[in-house]
């Protein structure tokens, strides 16, 4: 059998019960979590190319540009430590923030998370808007940063608890949708506040923050909790109630008899963290942990951290830049709704694939064209029709990932750890997303010094790598409900191997048959 051939369930156990308006409504404000991600992503890179933002907190950088003998290589201009610890910081606290969220999410519920989530963000928002000091800066993208850990811990998860499973894609992508919403807006912002005089308009972008902060908050409050949450809590009947409620049917009895089957299991587990080690959970730590990897490895932060900053190394003026960025985030939106529909028709895996490869192509290409054009040391020329080419290709690239790596990034890990291991398993999604955020983020701008348009053939190359991974080792996950999932595990022609057939829960049955891999 070769690495595409897998044993897959032929179809999941069908429940009764849809999508209702309260699922859909619910969903929607859980996933305004995702704002506060997206509008921190987008905001940074504009901030950090405003010349009063730089001249108040990164004076050193100012001199670097107006310095000639820095102009000799056009990649290292905006090179230095202090300003991407800027940007960076805030991932270092959310991978701290995340392994307590875990035990919070756990203990207190979902939305519990969330609140907490959006409370220390809204704190962290209003200290960057009157930083008057490096110290007050990089304290509230730490506050920030523990608000992103909360939110990014608990959004996904609960929305793949309340979501019906033949649309539990669609519906937990509204977070990705959310994060790219957020982006834009920032991008927009950006765009705004920089036309300001008096330089003050960088206080205005990061000061915002507070908006989807508040929105967090509010909607966290006034959400229900996941059955799934209740019966982990122990409460049993207001579960039952919630589960009916949620399908729109009083007929939930086989569903959520597998709730409660896959939450006597998960209280026999007393520490989550150790039993995720276990052989029987290797497929998913496996791809919880490679998946968010991979993620942050395709190079996509690169441009939505430093969009402007990208841009205007390559010759962009101030605004064409903030504008290039905008439309980048356009780009954004509009592919992640392309996910939106396709993943619960086409499937994670062809998503997956198509995505990696067009990512592939652009990154390659930009490469290329960057070190033809605009030289070893970026003093070369780039014509008006050689920059179009380049930002055609970043949303290109932007689009791939949207509708790929970026949703079913957060969606796959959400879905596939059981109950018993979940929180710790989106602790690990979250922690290993932000540790390599972290580390791209403060490592880009000396990476495009050294590696200078070769930058692009170092991701590309992972690419390539995490595409071969999902053909070969990444089962379709559409469709199943998110208590059978170790069915499709025991199906697959690698992880069988590790899945024992008592694995729990298995209160469903699926008929099996053999097919081949997208």
């Amino acid at each position: 059998m070769t690495g595409g051939d897998f044993v897959a369930p032929a179809g999941a156990r069908h429940y009764e019960g849809g999508l209702t308006a309260f699922v859909l409504i619910t969903c929607m404000v859980a996933a305004m979590g995702g704002l506060i991600f997206g509008y921190d992503i987008g905001i940074s890179g504009g901030v950090t190319s405003m010349e009063p933002f730089l001249q108040k907190f990164f004076p050193s950088v100012i001199k670097k540009m107006n310095d000639a003998t820095a102009q000799e290589n056009e990649y290292c201009k905006f090179d230095s430590q202090l300003l991407t610890l800027f940007t960076s910081s805030l991932y270092l606290a959310a991978l701290v923030a995340s392994v307590f969220a875990s035990a919070v999410t756990r203990t207190f519920g979902r939305k519990f998370s969330m609140v907490v989530g959006g409370i220390v963000f809204l704190v962290g928002a209003i200290l960057n808007g009157i930083a008057e000091n490096i110290e007050m800066l990089i304290i509230g993208r730490i506050l920030l940063g523990v608000g992103v850990g909360f939110a990014n811990q608990s959004v996904p998860v609960y929305l793949s608890e309340m979501a019906p499973p033949t649309m539990r894609g669609a519906l937990n992508i509204g977070f990705q949708m959310a994060i790219t919403i957020g982006i834009l807006i920032a991008n927009l912002v950006n765009y705004g506040t920089a036309q300001i005089k008096g330089g003050y308009g960088w206080r205005i972008s990061l000061g915002l923050a507070a908006v989807p902060a508040l929105i967090m908050t509010v909607g966290g409050l006034l959400l229900p909790d996941t059955p799934n949450s209740l019966l982990e809590r122990g409460k049993t009947e207001k579960a039952k109630k919630m589960l009916q409620r949620i399908r729109g049917t009083p007929n939930v009895d086989d569903e959520f008899q597998d709730l409660i089957d896959a939450s006597d299991a998960a209280k026999e587990v007393q520490n989550p963290w150790k039993n995720i080690l276990y052989p029987r959970y290797r497929p998913q730590l496996v791809i919880t942990f490679l998946i968010p990897f991979f993620q942050q490895l395709t190079g996509i932060n690169v441009i939505m951290f430093y969009a402007p900053v990208f841009f205007k190394t390559l010759g962009f003026g101030d605004d064409a830049s903030l504008m290039s960025a905008v439309i980048t985030g356009c780009v954004n939106v509009v592919a992640t709704l392309v996910s939106v529909f396709a993943v619960d028709r086409l499937g994670r895996r062809i998503l997956f694939l198509e995505g990696g490869t067009q990512m592939l192509i652009c990154q390659v290409a930009i490469g290329v064209i960057l070190g033809l054009k605009f030289g070893v040391n970026g003093n070369g020329q780039m014509s008006k029709t050689d920059a179009d080419i380049v930002l055609i290709l970043i949303c290109a690239y932007v689009a791939a990932f949207a509708w790929s790596w970026g949703p079913l990034g957060w969606l796959v890990p959400s879905e596939i750890n059981p109950l018993e291991v979940r929180s710790a398993g989106q602790s690990i999604n979250v922690a290993v997303n932000m540790l390599f955020t972290f580390l791209i983020a403060q490592a880009f701008l000396s990476m495009l010094c050294h590696l200078k348009f070769g930058l692009f053939f170092f991701f590309a190359v992972f690419v390539l790598i995490m595409t071969v991974f999902v053909y070969l080792f990444l089962p379709e996950t559409k469709g199943v409900p998110i208590e059978e999932m170790n069915l499709v595990w025991r199906a697959h022609w690698w992880w069988a191997r590790y899945v024992p057939d008592d694995s729990p829960p298995t209160s469903g049955s699926l008929q099996l048959t053999t097919s081949k891999a997208v």
